[in-house]
């Protein structure tokens, strides 16, 4: 027992009384060192003592698609970690292609009493979906959040990162590097982020290398938010002169990097690179990738506090809370052949 209260004490950066304290549900202990202490027990394996065991203030729900790309996991760890240390039990229902429908899965949520939901890139982003579902289960007073995608028809908070601002910080770096020829390959044109992207792209075309929006149109090309619709838009665009490639997500990245190769390429050497997430182990592939980074860990704790006060019963007005994103250069992008960089990247 000592030993493991050494263990606990050393991972939690604190004295083993302080830990003994805590384990024994004792008062006078910091409510912030007690959070080390429960911490410290479920990093090294220890089952917490059931007298510690929070006592759940209720399920909710969190509705993601598939979890192929890391930045659902990513994001779905911040939620469920904001939930559970305000005491909620977090219920993940994923989407998979052929699997349950977001309407199905909120059916089921709602049929096992959850407090609220969390809706990640969901129907809410895709401009062609029927948006009353969401007025039908408002109907039903069931609080929600949604996450990346926008809709002016659904009265609710929406966690969005900054897409137009994401592109022009990925323009302005390739554009620094002396890429004039710069490619946008991004998912289908209806869904919010992608036209949010568009405009953020052919603005920062225009503000940056004087290209029209009506030659900036070739230098579009919409495929799947997967690794191989990255490959399937990265040759196209390749084919088409551009010598750098923004891609709306690190999957579609990836996919870049693979069409380049198979087509003799060099990355950057060749033609640069940029992703958009910055998910989990993307800084460790091959070259490490220069991304634009989604701010994860904030939108992930905004959308689990505005969806607590609206089980509160003191929701924020309908809105849109918006953060922005950062350039993370790696080794994905150098500067064009024969071309001096005009400046380094940010």
């Amino acid at each position: 027992m000592t030993a493991r209260l050494a263990d606990i004490a050393a991972q939690a950066g604190g004295s083993e009384a302080t830990v003994s304290r805590v384990l024994n549900g004792k008062p006078g202990v910091a409510a912030t060192t007690r959070e080390s202490v429960l911490a410290a027990l479920d990093v090294l394996g220890y089952e917490r003592p059931v007298r510690l065991r929070q006592r759940s203030a209720g399920l909710v729900g969190l509705i993601t698609p598939e979890l192929e790309n890391p930045i659902f996991p990513a994001l779905a760890q911040v939620i469920g970690q904001a939930l559970t240390r305000q005491g909620y039990t977090p219920v993940l229902a994923t989407q998979t292609p052929g699997g349950s429908t977001e309407d199905e899965l909120t059916e089921m949520l709602v049929e096992r009493g959850v407090a609220g939901i969390i809706f990640v890139s969901g129907l809410h982003a895709d401009t062609t979906a029927d948006m009353r579902r969401y007025d039908r289960l408002r109907g039903q007073g069931v609080p929600f959040v949604l996450v990346d995608g926008y809709s002016p028809k659904v009265r609710a908070p929406f966690i969005s990162p900054d897409d137009r601002a994401a592109m022009l910080l990925a323009v302005t770096h390739l554009a620094s590097l002396g890429h004039t020829r710069i490619g946008l390959a991004l998912g289908p044109k209806r869904f919010v982020p992608v036209l949010r992207k568009i405009e953020g792209f052919q603005r920062a075309m225009r503000e940056q290398l004087g290209v029209g929006p009506e030659e900036s149109e070739e230098l579009i090309q919409h495929s799947l938010y997967t690794l191989e619709g990255g490959q399937a838009a990265a040759e196209a665009l390749i084919e088409r002169g551009c010598t750098a490639v923004v891609c709306a997500s690190d999957m579609m990245a990836l996919g870049a990097i693979r069409a380049a190769r198979r087509q003799g390429l060099a990355v950057p050497e060749d033609i640069s690179v940029v992703g958009f997430d910055d998910s989990p182990l993307i800084a460790f592939t091959d070259p490490p990738l220069t991304t634009v980074r989604k701010p994860v860990q904030p939108m992930g704790q905004a959308a689990v506090r505005a969806l607590l006060e609206e089980i509160g019963g003191t929701p924020a007005p309908p809105s849109e809370f918006v953060f922005l994103p950062e350039l993370v250069v790696r080794g994905s992008t150098a500067s064009a052949h024969g071309a001096g960089a005009r400046g380094g990247g940010t």
